[in-house]
């Protein structure tokens, strides 16, 4: 890095230094205030520089809060992760509001049997440290959401390769690449299988070392034929049977709530106590 250099001064004589105390300033006081000047202009520049990397700040998307968030799955309570009751103003079609309420929490496991194979295949390249899951129901208990929080152990920049891929490629559109649901005995989502998902949503993040998703059906446990992604369920005069019945608003309501509760807990994770 360059820096320019300083501004040369005019004070009305010339270009020649001005007195003090009817004597000339000294070389060696010109000296020492230049390197004041620059002195200052490099601790600017080195500021300026942190701003724009974010290598020294704690925010979102900070070298901090990225590797803090690998390790949220095993020190961070259930709870937080997967709040008991989510509300989600605005998050229903024609901008209703929604909550959702958790019926199950899966236990920490692998990746192996929660997508279907080639979505399986297509997250591989960023690995599977650990998978978080939990069920929730709508008010009305006749929908049902899995979501899921994959922990990748992969770094920033194979992240960033991935979630291009998946834009680029239009993965998360592909009904052959859906992720499956967690059904819970005794639960409103008791049959919720693979053959009742209707709508769903993958989001790869590059800021913290996670997938998030989520997978919507109805309560009653009906066979949906023709599955719609989240993102084109949503669609104004989308008229499949997840669009009307408002899944893909389910799906991609709550997914986008717990990433916002994670990404905070993340930006915790990396504060300085006071």
């Amino acid at each position: 890095m360059s820096f320019a250099e300083p501004e040369a001064y005019d004070d009305g004589g010339g270009g020649r230094p001005r007195a003090v105390g009817g004597r000339r300033t000294r070389p060696r006081t010109l000296a020492a205030a230049a390197c004041v000047v620059l002195g200052l202009g490099l601790i600017g520049g080195a500021v300026t520089g942190s701003w724009l990397t974010g290598d020294d700040t704690d925010g979102a998307g900070s070298r901090g809060a990225f590797t803090a968030a690998a390790g949220l799955w095993h020190s961070v309570p259930v709870d937080q992760l997967f709040p008991p009751t989510v509300q989600g103003d605005g998050a229903g079609p024609g901008g209703a509001d929604r909550t959702w309420t958790r019926i199950a929490v899966a236990p920490d496991t692998g990746c192996k049997d929660a997508f279907d194979p080639l979505l399986r295949k297509a997250l591989a390249p960023v690995g599977c440290l650990r998978l978080l899951r939990a069920t929730y129901t709508d008010a009305t208990r006749s929908h049902v959401t899995t979501v899921g929080l994959l922990f990748a152990k992969a770094d920033a920049a194979a992240m960033t390769s991935l979630k291009a891929r998946f834009q680029k490629e239009g993965l998360d559109r592909r009904t052959d690449l859906m992720p499956r649901p967690y059904a819970a005995k005794g639960t409103a989502a008791e049959g919720f299988g693979d053959a009742q998902r209707a709508s769903w949503t993958v989001s790869v993040l590059t800021d913290v070392p996670v997938v998030v998703y989520a997978v919507s059906g109805f309560a009653d446990g009906r066979i949906v034929t023709a599955p719609q992604a989240a993102a084109d369920a949503m669609k104004a005069g989308a008229t499949t049977a997840p669009a009307q019945a408002g899944l893909g608003h389910e799906a991609q309501g709550l997914a986008d709530r717990v990433e916002r509760g994670l990404r905070k807990t993340a930006v915790s994770a990396t504060e300085k106590p006071s």
